[in-house]
């Protein structure tokens, strides 16, 4: 699938981003991958598999950050081929973009690094899709400067993520007029719904979430407009290494995606 391909057809939508948070190693990685590859198929949703080979913005020292670079994006290279998806994972540094975009269709760039010139021009010029996280911090109409900076590198292939808005402490809130008002920059909007429910910090070395909302939150967010939607997921979530709290179980999924895909359907109907 080409990157033009999966663009043009993201402006109307739909299509998921999903995956585990972290690549946890190759088997639960093969393992999701598969699954969501036969649902996606079942359910004629175009699915972009989602994986971060590195978690630089953890709550603790301590906590769990991916296999690193190179082992992460042979897992990813690994996925790519041997279910036919394509691949979004984040990068941290400027000078990650280049190789990542060797493996990666969609080249995502984390909400609390949402106005780093330098990794936005970096990302910009590999002539992948960008996809930019709402920063918890930013107002949605502020999120058109980081859209330019794209634009201005000679790229228009950006998708911009809404992921919730900080509301006092270890708390988050989603205004769903943020999806319209960041379509009106010409670009697809997604939600992520599962970092949406998240509480950062919530559990004093991690961040703790509310799953059980996931369903809530995305079937809104469809209903409001959101072209496609973010999702992490994982076989197992309560022992996961990353946004386990936050994470749909895998037995779950399916059952979501027809439900988001009706709404959709009456959307455009």
């Amino acid at each position: 699938m080409s990157i033009n391909y999966l663009y043009e057809n993201s402006r109307s939508g739909p299509f998921i981003l999903a995956g585990p948070c972290v690549i946890e190693g190759r088997e639960t990685a093969m393992q999701t991958a598969e699954f969501l590859a036969e649902v996606a198929a079942k359910l004629k949703l175009p699915l972009i598999y989602k994986s971060s080979f590195d978690k630089a913005n953890r709550t603790s020292v301590t906590s769990f950050r991916g296999p690193g670079l190179e082992s992460g994006l042979n897992i990813l290279s690994e996925v790519k081929e041997a279910f036919g998806l394509p691949i979004v994972t984040d990068i941290h540094h400027p000078e990650q973009a280049a190789t990542v975009a060797e493996v990666a269709d969609v080249i995502q760039i984390p909400a609390f690094l949402c106005r780093q010139t330098d990794l936005l021009v970096a990302a910009a010029q590999t002539g992948k899709i960008i996809n930019i996280k709402k920063g918890q911090f930013l107002a949605p109409w502020d999120m058109k400067n980081a859209v330019e900076k794209v634009r201005a590198s000679g790229n228009e292939q950006v998708w911009l993520t809404e992921r919730g808005s900080t509301y006092g402490y270890n708390n988050l809130v989603v205004d769903m007029r943020s999806i319209p008002e960041m379509q009106s920059f010409d670009v697809p909007v997604v939600f992520d719904a599962t970092h949406s429910v998240q509480i950062p910090g919530g559990l004093g070395g991690a961040s703790g979430g509310q799953r059980e909302y996931v369903p809530v939150l995305a079937a809104a967010a469809v209903a409001a407009g959101a072209n496609g939607v973010f999702m992490e997921c994982h076989p197992d979530p309560d022992n996961a290494l990353c946004d386990g709290p936050n994470s749909q179980p895998l037995k779950k999924v399916e059952a979501l995606l027809t439900r988001l895909k009706a709404i959709w359907e009456i959307n455009n109907g």
